[in-house]
């Protein structure tokens, strides 16, 4: 057996020195970032030492920042990690704007359907992440157990099984809603879509964040609304006094807002300022639209509070789905409308008249046997992870001076690159190289974000998106 260490009186202890020869590895690069370190069996018989010393010894490297764990793999020397710089709140234009973001759009879901494109555009969870044969096997099940009732329409409001899962977890969201004041809808989508209908006419204006998610400025732009742009801090969310200021001297039919891990930024609006929207918007009887759909996929140990929670005159529409958590195929969402929902029950009739059955029944039974909070689990430590690691990869790769988000929740980051830099020339580029982004352009409707882009870190750590996030730095980096 070979040992590096002395079998006398110990100065420091036998873990500390067995750390302190690796770092002198690293050092001299003998060791190098991002390789592997020889596992604890054989440090244990290269230094002559117990497996629990050589255990204690990489705990302090780790605790150094010198070493990393990988699950199965073992450990493997650090890569240094860049500092993220967050992008500022940005100075909005305070004009009512006609929207026109659907070509925009457009483009981004045709290259979407393309299978050779690497999917970093749409906020869509990649279905190897998703528990399908879980799912399948549920919905064949059920299919089976309800017969002639699963090819029928189920009216709204819906589900009653479904509702009830739905009203359930609101609770842990801070939010008292019962099945009955909930009505299911054909995704999140549809949910807006209603919301929007039901309490706006054409000509109205509406107020966003900004950015704001571009599905949200092509409903307006579908419905023949106006918008006035909210200034969204990247970490807190919605600048409130703007708001404040702007309900004063504006005349506003509704206010649309995703306090919980918004989209684009995964701002998270403090609980204090939840309350504080629902009550100035209140006081005006505008209404608030919530939307809440990555309000799930928290990275923290807490599912944050809903604004709904703070409501107590019906004045809060709260929309989510289960299309970004769990099944996008299902298209099964839902909506609690408050003092709405007579309209939107009606206004539901004609628009799609019914939710599918069979993807209602299947997810209300994953919820009620528990598969949802299960998968859940896992689903938030990938997203929490693999936001960090593509947020780091961004940092090293693009050009000096680039900022990125650092979202609590959800699974996209906005990434604001140096001014000289076109997002919509970029996305021209990246989809010359197989690589379909989403530039920043789409958010605003003032087509504003010009050096802006939103990247999907819904698809798993690959060799080929590690290279694509450096040909997009280097695409970036060319055009100063």
């Amino acid at each position: 057996m070979v040992s590096g260490i002395s079998s006398g009186a110990q100065a420091v202890p036998l873990y500390q020195e067995v750390a302190d020869k690796i770092v002198r590895l690293i050092e001299e690069g003998v060791l190098r970032p991002g390789e592997r370190v020889s596992s604890l069996r054989k440090v244990s018989e290269q230094y002559g030492v117990s497996v629990t010393t050589a255990i204690q010894a990489f705990i302090l490297l780790e605790d150094r920042g010198l070493v990393e764990a990988r699950p199965k793999s073992g450990f493997f020397v650090r890569v240094p990690r860049p500092v993220l710089r967050e992008p500022a709140m940005a100075k909005t234009p305070r004009a009512i704007t006609a929207v026109t973001v659907g070509a925009l759009q457009s483009r981004l879901f045709e290259a979407a359907m393309m299978p050779h494109i690497l999917p970093l555009g749409g906020a869509v969870p990649s279905p190897e992440l998703l528990p399908t044969v879980k799912l399948n096997r549920i919905l064949a099940s059920v299919a089976r157990r309800a017969g002639k009732s699963g090819i029928s329409y189920d009216m709204p409001p819906g589900s009653e099984a479904l509702r009830r899962e739905i009203a359930k977890r609101t609770m842990n969201a801070g939010a008292t809603i019962l099945p009955q004041e909930i009505i299911t809808t054909s995704g999140a989508t549809e949910a807006l879509m209603l919301c929007l209908r039901a309490v706006t006419v054409p000509g109205n204006v509406v107020a966003v964040e900004s950015p704001t998610y571009f599905g949200v400025l092509h409903a307006l732009e579908e419905l023949g609304l106006k918008a006035i742009e909210v200034p969204t801090h990247p970490r807190d969310g919605m600048d409130l006094d703007a708001l404040e200021r702007m309900l004063k001297t504006r005349n506003l039919a509704a206010c649309l807002a995703v306090p919980t891990f918004s989209n684009p930024l995964g701002a998270l609006m403090p609980d204090e300022g939840k309350e504080r929207l629902v009550r100035m918007l209140e006081e005006r009887q505008v209404p608030l639209i919530e939307d809440d759909v990555f309000g799930e996929l928290h990275h923290g140990p807490h599912r944050p509070r809903l604004a709904k929670g703070y409501d107590q005159t019906g004045n809060v529409l709260l929309c989510s789905s289960f299309s970004k958590s769990l099944a996008p195929g299902y298209r099964v969402g839902w909506v609690a409308p408050g003092r709405f929902y007579e309209r939107i029950k009606t206004l539901k009739l004609t628009s799609t008249l019914a939710t599918a059955t069979l993807p209602e029944l299947a997810i209300a039974e994953f919820l009620a046997n528990g598969g949802y909070d299960h998968y859940l689990r896992s689903a938030r430590s990938f997203y929490a992870a693999n936001v960090q690691r593509v947020g780091q990869a961004v940092a090293a790769a693009f050009p000096e001076g680039t900022k990125v988000t650092q979202p609590q929740g959800g699974f996209v980051i906005w990434v604001e690159m140096p001014a000289g830099v076109d997002a919509l020339r970029l996305q021209d580029d990246a989809l010359a190289h197989e690589i379909n982004i989403a530039p920043g352009p789409m958010f605003s409707p003032t087509q504003g974000y010009k050096n802006c882009i939103r990247l999907s870190c819904g698809v798993p750590w690959t060799p080929r998106l590690q290279q694509a996030i450096q040909t997009l730095g280097k695409l970036a980096q060319r055009q100063l």
